[in-house]
């Protein structure tokens, strides 16, 4: 059989569970293959050594495209009771429905329908377990140029779609409020706010469900409809925040206090009920890491879950055999985690550990990348935690991380805050706790603006600390789960906050390293972070730049908003890209300031990059040759044929990945 029941997948994207826990789907690419769906088969019954998590591992099968085809990054899944996916793959405003399943001797892909708008999303359906081919397994839910949205019911019989309702206004979000599939709980956008309304399949007709205020936003996030339990998330109390109530039950929603930890963001993932009354897990997200946490509404508190220090993956399921979430760290390529709640639960409060030894710079450690209580518990198998207790607790089981294929281990990285020059920035850190002193040191920059670095495993990242690079990857102000400050704080000044934290961040480590004899940093980053590394390149002083390696740059926000693709443009001109900063650095213009790129650099392009043009990179390349540089020497500008914007997670990533290791740590562009 050519499909694969164990795979090597290093990345893994986009799960989603099947309504009754049966089986999971994700998108994922081993180190230099194409992206391929992953059906995951989870065993539901309780094994009987530990009555809440199974016997058996949950199973990744391959679901690789026939003709050596990659599936695309943005495609939507919908995991099938069967063990098959369905598909929806995007193409402007064409969209294909396709069904994956495993063959007697392929993978076979069955194509569906085919809709034009657009926008289009699928939901699942919940499936009886009897459930007949003519079954509708998914909604297609569809906007066009109208404030409008159209309904399909999708069956994995190849027939039409059924479109069953069209509905004024643009919709998202979607909790089923019953287990046939016929009422739908929507988020419906109008006139400035988000109000929750109920779809009615059966009559195409939608009716208000929260109104909570006469002027808030008001959406429903978690329904049990056996008991009527919800969770909703409204401004209602004054700040967006979680509530709870029972709907029709005749009792206001409650808004506890518990549920509203300041500067964190709290994401219920998974609902269970038990004799007590409901369970709920709740992610709780705040920089690089993700915490979990139960919260049961009679006991007024948040208990939070021992699971190590990593990243969740903002859904889950809780059946009979545990509650399974996806979980990575920078150490565990992305996989299914089983926990055991009660198990975990038993462990108690996590013991705080004394006052860490000051570090360099400044540093403090951070357990969890949480604040407050959140990153006070040092859990044993964190850095600094009891070194003969390195590994998990009973009741946390993780299946389907791939180990390195030399038998060895994973790079692992930490969290750590590092004093910025308007106030503390958290960075994951590869290297141990020497890192400071190691020979080569990178210091990398990701892209956006609106994102961050994560405590998650990431093939680029780890390529580097594989070949002996310390990597120190700082989320600068305009990095998003700090807060509403931080990261507006380069709303209208691309290369403004942003870059004084990381020319603090460079004069700090290059004047340490100096100081022990050791060569400055090194320059790494991609889109956005590109376009700031190079800022940073020119500005800097020339010792404190060893080389600078740049992948999908552009040249400045003006330059961005001239070339881009419309969709591109609206985003930068929402952030504020093309606003000029007045002050003494001058402009923010990569091309303006290509003289003063002294390092050895080099620049990595994809040539069919859909966001940032790959004219950007050519510019810059010319601009570089008229100026006298010369191309092998002082620089190296690679533009790999036939990859888009995420060039180092295309197929051909791990050939990217190892140049720009080699490059980072050489410094030769030849």
């Amino acid at each position: 059989m050519a499909t694969r029941t164990t795979t090597r997948a290093l990345r893994r994207l986009s799960f989603t569970f099947a309504a009754d826990g049966s089986y999971a789907a994700c998108l994922a690419s081993a180190a230099d293959s194409a992206w391929y769906v992953e059906s995951w088969r989870l065993p539901q019954q309780p094994g009987p050594a530990a009555p809440t998590v199974p016997a058996e591992p949950a199973v990744p099968t391959a679901l690789p495209l026939p003709g050596n085809r990659s599936e695309n990054l943005r495609s939507q899944l919908v995991a099938l009771p069967d063990g098959s996916v369905l598909v929806c793959r995007h193409d402007g405003e064409r969209h294909e429905l396709v069904r994956l399943a495993v063959g007697e001797t392929d993978v076979v892909e069955q194509q569906l329908a085919s809709l034009r708008m657009p926008g289009l999303r699928l939901l699942p359906l919940p499936v009886p377990p009897d459930a007949g081919p003519r079954t509708p397994v998914a909604l297609a839910l569809g906007t066009d140029t109208r404030p409008a949205t159209t309904a399909w019911l999708v069956r994995a019989d190849g027939s039409e779609p059924e479109q069953v309702a069209e509905i004024p206004g643009l919709h998202g979000g979607g909790a089923w409020l019953d287990h046939a599939g016929a009422l739908l709980a929507l988020d419906r956008v109008a006139g400035g706010l988000v109000r929750s309304v109920v779809l009615d399949l059966r009559s195409g007709t939608t009716t208000p469900l929260l109104e909570i205020g006469e002027r808030s936003n008001d959406r429903l996030v978690l329904f049990d409809p056996d008991t009527r339990f919800a969770m909703v998330r409204s401004d209602a109390p004054g700040t967006d925040r979680l509530g709870w109530g029972v709907l029709d039950g005749g009792r206001p929603l409650r808004f506890p206090e518990c549920l509203h930890v300041t500067g964190v963001f709290l994401r219920p993932i998974a609902l269970r009920q038990a004799a007590g009354g409901p369970r709920v897990a709740v992610q709780i997200d705040h920089g690089a890491g993700s915490a979990l946490a139960l919260w049961r509404p009679g006991t007024g508190r948040l208990d939070q879950l021992p699971v190590p220090p990593g990243r969740l993956g903002a859904v889950g399921h809780w059946g009979e055999a545990g509650l399974r979430i996806p979980y990575s760290s920078p150490d565990h390529p992305a996989a299914l985690a089983t926990l055991d709640v009660d198990a975990l639960l038993a462990h108690g409060p996590v013991p705080a550990e004394s006052s860490p030894m000051p570090l360099p710079l400044q540093l403090a450690p951070l357990g969890s990348g949480l604040p407050t209580t959140w990153r006070d518990a040092a859990l044993p198998w964190q850095p600094g935690g009891p070194r003969a207790a390195r590994t998990p607790p009973a009741g946390w089981r993780l299946d389907g991380s791939t180990p390195p294929g030399d038998g060895g281990r994973w790079q692992s990285a930490q969290s750590l805050e590092l004093a910025g020059p308007a106030g503390p920035l958290e960075a994951v850190v590869y290297g141990g706790d020497a890192w400071l002193s190691s020979p080569h040191l990178v210091l990398a920059l990701h892209g956006g603006p609106a994102d961050a670095w994560r405590l998650e495993f990431d093939p680029a990242l780890q390529r580097m600390a594989a070949e002996g690079l310390a990597v120190v990857a700082p989320n600068q102000r305009g990095s998003t789960g700090y807060g509403v400050p931080h990261a507006l704080a380069i709303r209208g000044a691309w290369g403004g906050p942003d870059l004084d934290d990381v020319l603090y961040l460079l004069d700090g480590i290059a004047g340490q390293r100096a100081a022990l004899g050791l060569e400055p940093p090194a320059l790494f980053g991609v889109s956005y972070g590109a376009f700031l590394a190079l800022l940073a390149a020119a500005h800097a002083p020339a010792e404190q730049v060893a080389r600078c390696a740049v992948v999908a740059p552009f040249l400045s926000g003006a330059r961005l908003l001239a070339e881009a693709a419309p969709p591109v443009r609206a985003l930068t001109t929402r952030l504020g890209g093309g606003e000029p900063i007045t002050d003494a650095r001058g402009p923010r213009d990569v091309l303006q300031l290509a003289h003063r790129l002294s390092a050895p650099l080099l620049v990595v392009h994809g040539n069919r990059d859909e966001v940032v043009p790959v004219s950007q990179s050519r510019a810059l390349r010319h601009e570089l040759l008229r100026i006298g540089r010369v191309e092998g020497a002082d620089f190296r500008y690679v533009e790999a044929a036939g990859a888009g914007h995420e060039v180092l997670a295309e197929e051909g990533a791990a050939v990217l990945h190892e140049l720009l290791a080699a490059f980072l740590r050489t410094g030769r562009p030849g």
